[in-house]
């Protein structure tokens, strides 16, 4: 899942973001509400991290015109404000959630789960294909009871098709939701990945779980009764 960090505090900003990255999400970061808003315009994220008081357009303003504009993306605030009336602005203005500072690094990770969950009906970390489980809080793959260790990025690739069960993905996509604004490789890396991300889930005869539409992208899709363990 990609993250937006919109944070004034340099140190803090890089902070989130090592935090963040270290439990398996793509993030970018920017320091005003005007780099902000060139990043929301650029890609599609699953949350953004808001801090209220930012140079150029605060975030209450910024997430004002996100919510006028039709943009749903979750917003969780992280702000030194505390007083029940920034809180209850924050929340009235659109804002999904709200984090005082200081705050614990297990509390904010949480509170992201959560918020993410909603926005797509989940009420738990666990996600499911067939006897296919993915559980994003303990990042551990399943098949069949068997544990499947992946690297940091098969696992982002795999919960991105998962959360999008029965959509085909271009490429395109993968890399824009897996991959942030400072990845300079090549697309390719993509099919390489799915390459070694379908053995590791499809291989040694099962059903197949992880399709190639040809010219168009991937799709994981339940597994089909008359299949019998065929590509």
């Amino acid at each position: 899942m990609r993250i937006l960090v919109v944070e004034d505090e340099r140190d803090l900003n890089l902070l989130l973001r090592k935090v963040l990255t270290k439990a398996g999400y793509t993030v970018d970061g920017c320091f005003d509400g005007e780099e902000a808003q060139a990043h929301l315009l650029g890609a599609a994220y699953d949350g953004i991290l808001l801090d209220v008081m930012l140079p150029k357009k605060d975030g209450y303003t910024l997430l004002q015109e996100l919510r006028a504009q039709g943009n749903d993306t979750p917003v969780l605030f992280l702000t030194a404000r505390d007083s029940v009336a920034d809180r209850v602005t924050g929340l009235d203005l659109g804002g999904d959630d709200y984090l005082v500072k200081p705050f614990a690094f297990e509390e904010l990770l949480a509170r992201v789960r959560a918020m993410t969950r909603k926005r797509v009906g989940q009420r738990t970390n666990r996600f499911s294909v067939g006897d296919l489980v993915l559980d994003t809080e303990r990042r551990q793959v399943t098949r069949g009871g068997r544990e499947i260790p992946l690297l940091p990025k098969e696992f982002s690739i795999l919960e991105y098709l998962v959360r999008n069960k029965e959509k085909v993905l271009s490429r395109e996509q993968i890399e824009d939701q897996i991959w942030n604004y400072d990845y300079a490789g090549s697309s390719n890396n993509v099919d390489g990945y799915l390459s070694r991300l379908r053995k590791k889930i499809d291989g040694d005869g099962q059903d197949k779980l992880i399709h190639t539409i040809r010219g168009i992208g991937w799709v994981i899709r339940e597994p089909d009764p008359d299949q019998g363990g065929r590509p």
